[in-house]
């Protein structure tokens, strides 16, 4: 089988997909953004081939390239980023060349942040209001009917960039200058984040799926610069187990990853924030293997040849989590040598973050295991606690 692989070489690991996908027979065929003499020598060794095409926005191009694949190598039986950039443009190939999988309709649809309200809502999930925000006069008519604060956020995208929080008219005055541009208002709700990560098969059936809990919302963190974490949990709430079933059922995904995001409000009530049609972003496949001594990887490589995957059952044996400090205004009480002694044999791996990450998530990072949690919040607050 012919798979396509739209910027193997970024984020980083994601080497390691296309590493698993050749093991299990794929034919690897790579289109990236960065030269071939660039690429790490794993993920050389794993591509088939490779197309430098400096702009993946640029569809004519990415086009171009696959039509050259095909015609070298045959049919192309799967296009995939698994990248929240290039959602958009897999799509369009995958309608371009006939390809199964998400279309444009279903881009537009599942990826916007209004359109996933519309699904949610027709589902009957709980999810936070949600409309257009066009310009002051109408996000201040929609903070009357659902209570500041509110939250302005793009329609479309990952992250927190031009995400923030308003808490009154005269804030709301002071924001928005002039008309917005495709962006959703939504009430602000006050409780914990939670995550179901994971992929279904074929027949939308969960193959793997685990939950992660943040520190701080990524809005706090990106717009007040704090130092972050996040963790797996060893078990899953039922409750977010159930709502994440029904919030999957709803999205009506095949073979796929997902990265649910859900509100665990002070009445412990979740409700769905939003859908993302990837794998969850930072190291949170990394994670995911550290906690149930697996390898998410190779999972998804061997779901997409077929197999029968009802006998798969991954338990999550640690608590695994990516620490975070930044170097910038920080006087931390434990230096990093400090720190990596601290943290000892539960230490998995530490280093710098990827310069692409550093505003979401800090300039360094720590993945580390404990078997109980109380003992990971005593290496997170090691890692944070700075000097009064």
């Amino acid at each position: 089988m012919n798979f396509v692989f739209i910027s193997p070489q970024f984020p980083p690991h994601f080497y390691l997909f296309v590493q698993a996908l050749r093991e299990q027979g794929f034919r690897v065929l790579g289109l990236g953004d960065a030269p071939y003499d660039s690429l790490r020598p794993e993920l050389r060794e794993s591509l088939t081939e490779y197309f430098y095409t400096p702009n993946l926005t640029d569809t004519d191009a990415m086009v171009r390239a696959v039509g050259y694949f095909t015609w070298k190598h045959g049919l192309i039986h799967r296009i995939e980023s698994l990248n929240e950039s290039w959602l958009a443009v897999e799509a369009t190939l995958r309608e371009h060349f006939n390809i199964p999988g998400l279309r444009p309709p279903d881009i537009a649809r599942l990826r916007s942040k209004y359109g996933m309200a519309v699904v949610f809502r027709a589902a009957d999930i709980p999810h936070p209001l949600c409309e257009k925000a066009v310009d002051a006069p109408q996000v201040k008519a929609f903070a009357r009917r659902a209570g500041y604060p509110i939250v302005i956020k793009p329609d479309v995208g990952a992250g927190a960039a031009r995400t923030f929080k308003l808490s009154s008219d005269a804030e709301v005055d002071a924001a928005i200058i002039q008309p917005l541009a495709d962006a959703v208002v939504q009430n602000f709700i006050k409780g914990h984040i939670l995550t179901y990560d994971g992929f279904v098969d074929a027949r939308g059936r969960v193959v793997f799926a685990i939950s992660h809990q943040y520190l701080d919302g990524i809005m706090e963190v990106v717009n007040e610069a704090r130092d972050s974490a996040f963790w797996t949990l060893r078990e899953l709430p039922p409750e977010l187990e159930a709502i994440g079933r029904k919030t999957l059922a709803a999205l009506g995904l095949r073979e796929r990853w997902f990265h649910l995001e859900f509100f665990r409000g002070e009445d412990g009530r979740f409700l769905v924030l939003e859908a993302n049609l990837r794998p969850p972003g930072a190291t949170m496949t990394d994670t995911m293997n550290y906690a149930c001594d697996a390898d998410v990887y190779r999972l998804w490589a061997r779901m997409l040849t077929g197999e029968d995957m009802d006998g798969i059952r991954l338990e999550a044996h640690f608590h695994a989590a990516h620490i975070t400090r930044r170097h910038h205004h920080r006087n931390y009480q434990l230096s990093r040598e400090q720190l990596l002694e601290r943290l000892g044999g539960n230490l998995l791996l530490h280093g710098p973050t990827p310069p692409a990450y550093r505003v979401n998530l800090g300039d360094e990072m720590y993945l580390v295991r404990y078997a109980k949690l109380d003992d990971l919040h005593q290496a997170i607050s090691w890692a944070h606690a700075q000097v009064r």
